[in-house]
């Protein structure tokens, strides 16, 4: 069966519910799409409102306080909000990834050998046990480096141990106060465990976001394609193939949804760093090549973007008085009406927290081309 570029996007998009919002538990969603990034601790909320009917922002504040949403580093070696059913399996997933580019990779020419590394893993996690503070957490560390330097050492930990973000309140459920615990149960941090985890993290994938190549599911969790490959043998019976566009091979769960190409998208204001942009090594699935450098900026951050049709047609910030949007092309009346319905949710929606939560980025619009801009009223 050949897959059509536009199949891969309405596949996509309705793995991720962005074909429709769905009326389901805020953890049952975190589930279904499988990861929210979560640098910015807005995105999560905004990601969710997109896709949850009647999402009542409250219910992913319980999630995140009863730790049954986590956030922590995960995926290309970012931050992420997962079901904390999954966190063990993706964190052991990427294990060899982990331990090469930090305990091995940078340990040695910090002074440690890669067995007193492990040894400081250990022993912080039985101290992060119960919640710590990053300034706890330094303290605890200093005497037990000698004349090393602690600043060095905690940079490459903090990175590395498996700790899950504390919430501490604040419009989003995180602030720049920092706490940290470890996560129960803890991964594995095994190397030969991380195995049967990334066939986890792989079937999980598949299901959120395929069909997808192996550099797709490499790309995305940020480990070596060799090790897909293994993965997707070991689960043989359960994954076929697909020819997608230009014959590339295409891979996807036994009797997944592949909506008709011709299934409606309706608009959505898309939060910055929305996954769903990120998650195949080519972004063309939802963002066409022409826009990809206005939306991902030269240091990685993400742009809000406006999705038409399920494309990125342009990007948006919160306003006085509502939303500014910009165009990368015309849209038709009825995109702007769709949109216009989209921005006054969202500004009801961000007036109870916080109503311009990406103000720090405001300065990308000040390097965007010159774009007319539009004002969809709150």
């Amino acid at each position: 069966m050949k897959l059509t570029a536009r199949a891969l996007n309405r596949a996509t998009l309705d793995r991720q519910l962005l074909l429709r919002r769905e009326p389901l538990e805020v953890a049952e969603a975190v589930r279904r799409v499988m990861a929210l990034q979560a640098q910015q601790a807005a995105s999560p909320y905004v990601a969710l409102w997109n896709r949850v009917a009647d999402l009542d922002l409250a219910d992913l504040d319980a999630a995140f306080s009863s730790y049954t949403v986590v956030r922590g580093t995960m995926m290309r070696m970012t931050l992420h909000a997962v079901h904390v059913d999954d966190y063990p399996a993706f964190r052991d997933a990427i294990e060899p990834t982990m331990y090469a580019t930090h305990l091995n990779g940078r340990f040695t020419p910090r002074g440690l050998t890669v067995e007193a590394g492990r040894i400081l893993v250990r022993d912080l996690l039985e101290f992060a046990a119960e919640p710590r503070t990053v300034e706890e957490m330094k303290d605890w560390l200093e005497p037990r480096l000698g004349e090393l330097s602690a600043a060095g050492v905690w940079a490459i930990l903090r990175s590395y141990t498996p700790l899950l973000r504390v919430p501490t309140g604040g419009s989003w459920s995180f602030t720049t106060r920092v706490s940290c615990v470890a996560s129960s149960p803890r991964p594995t941090l095994d190397l030969d465990a991380s195995a049967e985890a990334l066939r986890v993290l792989t079937r999980r994938y598949l299901e959120a976001f395929g069909p997808a190549s192996v550099a797709d599911v490499a790309q995305f969790a940020l480990v070596q394609q060799a090790r897909v490959k293994v993965a997707l043998r070991a689960m043989d019976g359960e994954v076929e193939q697909f020819e997608g566009p230009g014959g590339k091979v295409m891979w996807d769960l036994r009797g997944a949804s592949h909506p008709p190409e011709d299934v409606p998208a309706p608009p959505r204001l898309m939060a910055m760093w929305d996954n769903t942009l990120l998650a195949h090594v080519e972004r063309d699935r939802l963002l066409p090549p022409p826009y990809r450098k206005l939306v991902i900026r030269a240091n990685g951050d993400v742009l809000p973007t406006l999705l038409v049709d399920g494309y990125v047609a342009g990007v948006w910030r919160p306003a006085e008085g509502g939303i500014e949007a910009a165009a990368f092309h015309p849209l038709p009346d009825e995109a702007w009406d769709g949109l216009a319905a989209e921005a006054k949710a969202l500004v009801a929606l961000l007036a109870g927290r916080e109503p311009h939560p990406y103000r720090r980025y405001d300065r990308w619009w000040e390097k965007l081309p010159d774009l007319e801009t539009t004002l969809l009223p709150g």
